[in-house]
Parts: C-alpha cells; structure tokens; sequence
C-alpha cells in the first residue's frame, strides 16, 4: 500500500513542514499549522513544477541601455491619499491597505472610487462581505453615485475576472482578500494557499491588462496584515491606517512604496459624510487654552509636512515596589531610557513615581525629536509647574545627556511661527533667522532645567 502524502502548512507564513509542529519555526506563531488535503498538495506541486513566469533563457545587458519607461499616475480626487502614493495611482499597480474593523478601509476606498468614476474611469467594486444593497447605503452617505462605479457581490476569482472581461475597467477594488476564493486551491478563503494565489492572480491580471487594484487586508491582533507575510511582499504598495475608531483623525501610513517614497503620510478626519481628507490638521493635535502643568510642544515631521502636536505627562507618587511606566503614541523603551538619564544626571527620584505620557490627537511619535518636549513635559509635572503656552521644544536627547541636532529645523520653526508660537528651545540656532520666534540654545539636559 502507497505511503501518503502528509503536508502541514502554517496559517501565520506559509512554512510547509512533513509533520505537525506546536511553535512555527519561521515566524514562531503557536498552534497554527494545519494538513494539508491530498489535492492542495498536489496543486502545489504542480504550480512549483509548471512556473507561471517565463523559462525562456534571456542574456544579462548593461545597465545603460536599459529603456526607462515613465510611470503613468492619475489623480484619485483626493489629496491626501495622493499624497502617500506618491503623486496618485499608477497604472497596474497593486497596492494593499489595512487596518483596524471599523478604521475607514472600506469607507475610503468607496470614496475613492466615485471619485474615479465621476471623472469617467470606470470601476469595480468587488466585496465579498456586503450585499450591493449595503454598499448602496454608504455610497448614498459618502456621494459616490456615479454609472461607472459598477458593484459585485462575489466571492469566486474565476467570476470576477469573467466580469472584468466583460468592460474595460481601469480601477479594481477588492473588500476583502481574506473573503475571496479560489477553485484551484481547495482549502477556505483567507488561508495562506488562498490569500497567496488570489493576491499573485490578481498582479498578473493587472500587469498584463494595466488594470489598477487596492486590496482591502484584515489585520491581526499583532497589528500585522492577517494571511502569509510574503503577501505584502508581492504587492507593489502597502499602507496602513492608524488611529483609533472612536476618534475623528486617521492616519494613513506608507510601509512600501515602489513608484515612491514611504514617508509620506495621509491625514483623514471621520464626518458624517465618510472619510475626508483633514482641511486644517495644523490644529488637531494642540490646544492653546491655559499653561497646565505636564503639558508642552513640540514639531514633528511626517513625510515632508511639519505637524505641531502636544506631548502630556502624569508624574504621581507610586504606592508599589516597581513603579508604573505608561506611553500611549510613545515608546515605552525610549521613556525609560529618558527617565533613567534625568535620574543619573539630574538626581530626580523617578524610582519612586508613576510616569504617564501620553500624545495628544492620537498620533504616534516615530521620530526622537521629540525627546525634549517629553523630558519638559515630564518635569513640568514632577514640579508641578506649567510651561509657557508660547514656547515649542524641539531636540533629540542622547543617552550622555546631550541635545543634539535635528533634521529640518528651520521647516519647523516656520511652522511653529505659523502657529503663533514665540520662543523654541532647541539643540542648536537655525541657519536662517525666522522673524516673530526667539530661539533659545539648550545643548544639555542640565541647560533645560536653568531655562525653566
């Protein structure tokens, strides 16, 4: 009797092992192989057998003579998202989007797509979790009743490429990857064979008919996109949203980027008629009511725009052995690493109080600018003593003690002139002399304290 064939595969990365495994070696997930059926094994086989690509021998030629082809962008109506691209949407491009349940994927992506059409592209939106009826509703609320946005209820690949035969749509849009099937693999929609195959279908189908697709990914508790990593591999643009649910900013974030940079950033404000881009974002993420202690300033750079945001701090008597450490928007590495220089240089008795930071508007702080505004803030609370309204800090903090310089000082400082802001405590003095703001020059931790 012939032995049979065992496959297990991990629902978390796609690593294949001959035997059941507890722990996955390659992404170290617990508890998420599973066998693999006779026939998925088989149709593994023969797509690693018979490659999709070309085996045609082709010969190495210089670099030089390379032909340059030009990327061919449109707009997609709305700044914003143009932003994060790049410019605007490519032509065959792929781009995955994920997020948060309820963080404004679907509702974008729909926004986007009246835009399109109301300029004559026409476009696919596929859902396989709504009906035409549901998606209906939110067009109605978000003003995307056009005839060239065309709506499928589908969930088979083989169906909806025979409707994208049928008319010559320019813009896919796929909600979500996770819901969609493929015959070819028998397993269920969203596992690691089907997200894979759909995902690389779907770039194939795309480059060959220039068709422009955004897929719509789940995200997992860890944050990451749900199915194999080597989806986002594949793609040619992966942005995330950012935010909370229950607040009215969201951020759209660029992880990678073929046809442009990644540190560009979107900023979307929630309205009762969808997702929007943010008018004036210059003041979300601030207030200028009264000095309160625990309370101070800085600029941050997101992509090429300069943001002014509140940093808050909490400093309270611990009644525990291991005093709490607590930052929402803020490493919590990079707030121990502070509190433990402001306990060596400055002789704080931070090991007897709770220390809570906290980034107003719901933004996350990926830069180390803001080092100085979070020691600031923090001793503003230990002491108890507001800071001025008025004043912006702005530095990066060694772990000697030391101020040190930033990139785009002088872009920052505009901005906070922009804003009314008088003085700024910074590493170093701008090249330029910004007219209406006093810089003060702080180039030790120690030199902060004197100044407040």
């Amino acid at each position: 009797m012939a032995k049979k064939n065992v496959l297990f595969e991990c629902q978390a990365c796609g690593h294949q092992s001959a035997k059941w495994l507890g722990k996955c070696p390659n992404c170290g997930a617990w508890d998420e192989f599973l066998e693999l059926s006779q026939n998925q094994i088989d149709v593994l086989k023969e797509s690693n057998s018979n490659p999709t690509h070309s085996t045609h021998a082709t010969s190495a030629i210089p670099i030089t003579d390379v032909h340059y082809e030009t990327i061919e962008r449109y707009s997609s109506g709305d700044s914003e998202l143009d932003i994060v691209l790049g410019g605007g949407i490519v032509k065959g491009s792929l781009t995955l989007i994920g997020g948060s349940p309820g963080v404004g994927k679907s509702t974008l992506l729909l926004k986007i797509a009246g835009n399109l059409a109301k300029e004559g592209k026409k476009v696919l939106y596929v859902s396989g979790e709504e009906s035409k009826s549901q998606i209906k509703m939110r067009a109605n609320r978000v003003d995307s009743n056009y005839p060239e946005l065309y709506l499928l209820s589908e969930i088979k690949l083989d169906l909806i490429f025979k409707e994208l035969e049928k008319h010559a749509f320019e813009v896919l849009i796929i909600d979500s990857i996770q819901t969609i099937y493929s015959e070819k693999i028998g397993s269920a929609p969203g596992s690691v064979s089907q997200v894979r195959e759909i995902t690389f279908e779907l770039m194939r189908f795309g480059k060959a008919n220039n068709l422009s697709i955004f897929i719509i990914g789940h995200i997992t508790k860890e944050g990451s996109i749900a199915g194999p990593r080597v989806l986002e591999h594949m793609v040619d643009t992966v942005l995330y949203f950012e935010g909370d649910s229950s607040r009215e900013l969201r951020l759209l974030r660029g992880f990678k980027n073929r046809f442009g940079t990644t540190s560009e950033v979107g900023i979307f404000e929630m309205t009762k008629v969808g997702l929007v881009s943010a008018k004036d974002i210059s003041k979300k993420f601030f207030t200028r009511g009264r000095a309160q202690a625990g309370s101070a300033i800085t600029v941050l750079m997101e992509g090429s725009r300069p943001i002014v945001l509140e940093v808050q701090a909490l400093v309270s008597d611990s009644g525990y052995p291991n005093p709490k450490r607590s930052a929402t928007g803020y490493e919590l590495n990079r707030l121990t690493m502070l509190l433990a220089l402001l306990e060596r240089k400055l002789d704080l008795p931070f090991n007897q109080y709770d220390v809570y930071i906290n980034i107003a508007g719901g933004i996350k702080i990926t830069e180390t600018s803001a080092d100085l505004a979070i020691i600031a803030a923090i001793i503003s609370s230990y002491r108890n003593r507001p800071l001025s309204k008025d004043t912006v800090f702005i530095g990066e903090v060694s772990l000697i003690g030391d101020v040190r310089d930033i990139y785009n000082l002088d872009l920052r400082l505009k901005e906070a002139k922009a804003q009314q802001f008088e003085k700024a405590v910074v590493p170093s003095l701008p090249l330029e002399k910004i007219e209406g703001i006093k810089c003060y020059n702080v180039d030790e931790v120690s030199k902060l304290i004197e100044w407040m």
